[in-house]
This record gives structure tokens, C-alpha cells and sequence, in this order.
């Protein structure tokens, strides 16, 4: 237990602003007597305005972190490790920047000035630095490190600071001082966390909201040194300063302005001249390439997700060996937002109603208004038997209000190994499902790769109390779209209460990736390949 003294604390480098001549040694530089006596008029408006500078810099502190983990989020998935390592780095430079801020004490003043300068210009360009980093040389994470640990010990280099002038305006006990400026800085973080996916990103985007956030940074800095403290700085010290801010402001300006080319100019380098359409959504960063005529490629988070001469296979696979298996008027279509597989669906004469739960909104926009990817999908989001809702899949199983069950569910999500979340791909979500499950009705899923992946997904369908059978269907659904790519397989799982019968429906146009004879040839290899102690399911809490 620390005891601390009672009076003014008589540690060296601390100026109380009193009469008394500053100690020999590593002190502050005392501030002219004129000065001391303006802080000592009007304490209270002086100390007001360091806490609200804590305020201000603590909330623009977390948007950073924020705005680099909704980034790393976006361009590589795994919300997990990406929090983890921004959060972690961010911690661990905060500590180091509140060490190396003991040797900016003797001028805390100008010190600040220049940390919340450097701070507002790496903050403010971050995620345009990174997003081009990623798009241009290829290595994100070493340089998502490297600018959250920057970052984080400039933040960590503010609460000394700041504590250092709030005891220059006025003598007190260091731990209610520290009380009151942890309390600014922690109701600061609170209003910017709650700031940023609430007006920030959806107004700004990550961005424009990281340059805005960065000048909002820069303004408070210097509301403190160049008004409550101006007379801490030399002349030409002082000027030096507003030229700096100056600089820092006009490059964000200049980057903000610019934001759109360097977007563009990135998007480029990355997918090709043919963007036709690039947007940030709430979910995932959403680009389609190529003529309206076609053909096009969708680009989901960076990851090609659909390209058109080759997405059909998927698609078919998908959801005509599961229509095929028994009575088909009511299906649940969980993902989907690009329509592609709802028109695989609404091929079946035997359909009546087809609810669509999609995630992204912002996708299921699209694929009803741009003309190249409504033709793709056949225009089926217009479909008078179709309903959609903008949902996440597993909070609306979870309180799904529909009293009728399904006779086919088709889930239209990316797997693990494709950067789909492990949420989806749970025994957990398999269970919601299988709730509103008529009699005899079937889950159709996108399978992991073949090996770990495809038998870890068919274990939690088998947890949900179904039975399964892989089958594959022979081709990718992305080769003509790559170059060289390898032509391969993709994995798919059939699920009911019985084992379900593979065969293809005769209410419906022949598919032209399957027959009934390549199915039960794929059933039969898979099968023979299943392992004897098959992995454990996916679950929402357990390992990975």
C-alpha cells in the first residue's frame, strides 16, 4: 500500500507553480511569473480545459484502434486474431510511450503539442497507409504492427503530460489528480467507442473517418500549448508549433481530398481497371469488376467470390440436390444476398415461398440494381415469392419468428477455410436450423476443403442429431477468373433427420455441372475417405 503525502508532492521535476525557485537537477522550466498568475486567476477553467484534452485525445485514441481493427477485419477476416494483435501491440507501446514521456517532462507543454501533432498525422492517414499497403506491396500485418505500435506510444506518452500540467495550474495530492484525468480519459474512450460504429463508420467510412479523427486530434492539441499554455514555448518555439499544426492539418485536408483517388488507384493495382462499383458496408468492403454484360467478378473483403462463368457450378450444387430430396414449397435461404442460388432455387416448380436472410443489406442492393449482376441471378431478389431480410443468420435463428417450418434450408456461407466466419459453420447454428425443419426436411451447406474442414462441418450437422452425405462437385467456381488456377473439387453436405437421397429433380431445368451419376460416384469417393475418429464439431466456445 502506497501512502501519499498529505501537502504538495516534492518530487523533482514537478512545478507547483508556486513563488518558490525551481530545484537543481532534471526540472521543469518554470513559467514566467505573468503567466503563473493567469493560471492561479482562473484555475478551475484552466484545469477544465486539460481534462476535456483528455477527453478529447482518449476518445480519438481508441477510434484509431478501432478503425485498424474494423480494417484488418475487412482486408483479412478473423475479427479475433485481428483484435487480439491490435489490441495487444496497442497495450504493450502505450507502457513503452508512457516510459520514454518521462524524458519529455521539462517541457511538457511543447512536448504535448508535438506527441498530439505526430499522433493526429499517423492516426489520421493510418488506414489509408495500410489499405494501400495492402493493396501495392502485399504485407499488411508487418505493417499493421509496426503503425499500431507507433500509434500506441504516442498515445501511452499523453497521461504523463497531461498530468505534468495539470499540477503546473494547481498544487494537489497526485492521486486526486490522477483520479481526475483516468476519469476524463476513461469517459472519453467510452464516447469514442460508441462513436465509431454508430456515426463514424457508417457516415464516414474507415477513411475519411480516421483523417477526421485525426484533425478533431490535432485541434485539441493545440487548444491546450497555444492558448492555456502559450507562454511555455519560446517565440520561435511557439511559432514553429503553429507552422507544425498547420502542416498537420493541411496534409490530412490534402488527404482527405485525395481519398477517393488513392482508393481508386489502389482498387486498381489490386483488381484490375474494369471496378465498376466499390463500397464499404457495415459487414465487408463489396467490389464488382468487370462490364455490365459481363462477364464480372464480386469481391468480397478482397476474397473473389463470385466469378461469372464458372459461379453456376457452385450454385447448382448448392441447392438442386437438396430441392430434389423430398418436398420443397417452403425454403429458408440463409446468406445468399447475391441472389445467385436463389435463382437456382426459384428454378423449381414446386416453390412457393422463399425467405432470404441476408447479412449485408448494402449486397442484396446490388444484386437487385446493377444490371450485369441482376442478370446474372436471373433478377430472383424481384421474385413475388421471395421475402429477404437484413439479419445476421444466427441472431435470427435465434429468434426466428416464423411458426411454420422449412422444408429446405440451403446455407449459402463461406466456409472457415474461405474466411467465412466459424459462427456459421457451428454445431450450435446447425441446431437453430434444424429447429425449423419440417419432417423430412433437409439442410444443404457449403462444406470446408476436403480433409479437416469438410469433416469437422459434417461433425456439427451430425451434433444437430442429422444425418449427412458429402458429395463434390467436379471444377471450381472461380478458375476462369484466375490465372492458372487448378481446376479441383468443391465439398458439399446434405443433411436430414434420414439419411437423404442424392438425385437430381425433374421440376426443374437439367443443371449443367451435375448428373445423378457424378453425384453418387462423388458420394461414394467421399465416403470412402471419411476418417475413422472424424475431427470434433465447430462450436461458438470452443477451440478453433
Amino acid at each position: 500500500m502506497i501512502n501519499h503525502p498529505a501537502g504538495p508532492p516534492t518530487h523533482p521535476g514537478v512545478d507547483l507553480d508556486d513563488d518558490s525557485p525551481p530545484r537543481p537537477g532534471r526540472n521543469l522550466t518554470p513559467l514566467p511569473a505573468r503567466r503563473r498568475s493567469r493560471l492561479r486567476s482562473r484555475p478551475r477553467l484552466a484545469r477544465l480545459t486539460v481534462l476535456l484534452a483528455a477527453f478529447v485525445c482518449a476518445a480519438c485514441g481508441l477510434v484509431y484502434e478501432l478503425e485498424l481493427v474494423a480494417l484488418g477485419d475487412y482486408l483479412l477476416g478473423d475479427t479475433v486474431t485481428q483484435t487480439s494483435v491490435v489490441l495487444s501491440v496497442m497495450v504493450f507501446a502505450m507502457g513503452l510511450g508512457s516510459l520514454l514521456a518521462k524524458r519529455l517532462t521539462r517541457r511538457p507543454a511543447t512536448a504535448f503539442a508535438l506527441v498530439e501533432c505526430a499522433l493526429a498525422l499517423t492516426g489520421g492517414l493510418s488506414v489509408l497507409a495500410l489499405y494501400s499497403c495492402w493493396a501495392w506491396i502485399g504485407r499488411y500485418q508487418a505493417a499493421m504492427v509496426g503503425l499500431t505500435c507507433l500509434i500506441g506510444v504516442l498515445i501511452g506518452a499523453e497521461i504523463p503530460l497531461l498530468m505534468t500540467l495539470i499540477q503546473r495550474i494547481r498544487r494537489e495530492d497526485a492521486g486526486r489528480a490522477a483520479a481526475d484525468l483516468f476519469a476524463a480519459d476513461y469517459v472519453g474512450a467510452l464516447i469514442g467507442g460508441l462513436a465509431f460504429p454508430f456515426l463514424i463508420l457508417p457516415g464516414l467510412g474507415p477513411g475519411t473517418g480516421a483523417l477526421v479523427t485525426g484533425a478533431v486530434n490535432a485541434v485539441s492539441g493545440a487548444a491546450v500549448v497555444l492558448w492555456l499554455f502559450r507562454e511555455e514555448p519560446a517565440p520561435r518555439i511557439r511559432l514553429l508549433l503553429w507552422a507544425v499544426g498547420g502542416l498537420v492539418l493541411a496534409l490530412l485536408a490534402g488527404a482527405a481530398a485525395g481519398s477517393d483517388a488513392i482508393e481508386d488507384a489502389a482498387r486498381h493495382a489490386l483488381y484490375g481497371p474494369g471496378v465498376r462499383y466499390a463500397t464499404h458496408s457495415r459487414q465487408q468492403e463489396i467490389v464488382l469488376t468487370g462490364p455490365a454484360e459481363g462477364p464480372l467478378r464480386l469481391y468480397l473483403d478482397g476474397r473473389l467470390a463470385v466469378c461469372g462463368p464458372d459461379e453456376y457450378r457452385r450454385n447448382e450444387a448448392l441447392v438442386h440436390p437438396a430441392m430434389a430430396a423430398g418436398p420443397d414449397a417452403r425454403v429458408l435461404l440463409l446468406g445468399g444476398g447475391d441472389g445467385l442460388a436463389l435463382r437456382e432455387v426459384l428454378r423449381h416448380g414446386g416453390v412457393r415461398t422463399v425467405h432470404v436472410v441476408e447479412p449485408d443489406a448494402t449486397l442484396t442492393g446490388l444484386a437487385r440494381t446493377d444490371p450485369g449482376l441482376a442478370a446474372l441471378a436471373g433478377h430472383s431478389l424481384d421474385d413475388p415469392r421471395v421475402r429477404t431480410t437484413a439479419a445476421d443468420p444466427l441472431e435470427w435463428l435465434r429468434r426466428s419468428p416464423d411458426d411454420r417450418p422449412y422444408d429446405v434450408v440451403v446455407a449459402d456461407l463461406p466456409a472457415p477455410d474461405d474466411g467465412g466466419p466459424v459462427k456459421f459453420h457451428s454445431q450450435e447454428f446447425y441446431g437453430l436450423a434444424t429447429r425449423l425443419l419440417a419432417p423430412g426436411g433437409r439442410i444443404a451447406v457449403r462444406a470446408g476443403a476436403e480433409g479437416h474442414g469438410l469433416w469437422q462441418t459434417e461433425s456439427g450437422l451430425r451434433a444437430a442429431g442429422l444425418r449427412t452425405v458429402p458429395y463434390a462437385v467436379q471444377g471450381s467456381a472461380t478458375a476462369s477468373c484466375r490465372a492458372a488456377a487448378a481446376e479441383g473439387t468443391q465439398d458439399f453436405l446434405l443433411a436430414s433427420d434420414a439419411e437423404p437421397p442424392l438425385a437430381l429433380a425433374t421440376d426443374a431445368p437439367p443443371p449443367r455441372a451435375l448428373t445423378t451419376a457424378t453425384l453418387h460416384t462423388s458420394a461414394t469417393r467421399l465416403t470412402a475417405l471419411r476418417p475413422t475418429h472424424p475431427p470434433a464439431a465447430l462450436s461458438l466456445l470452443g477451440p478453433r
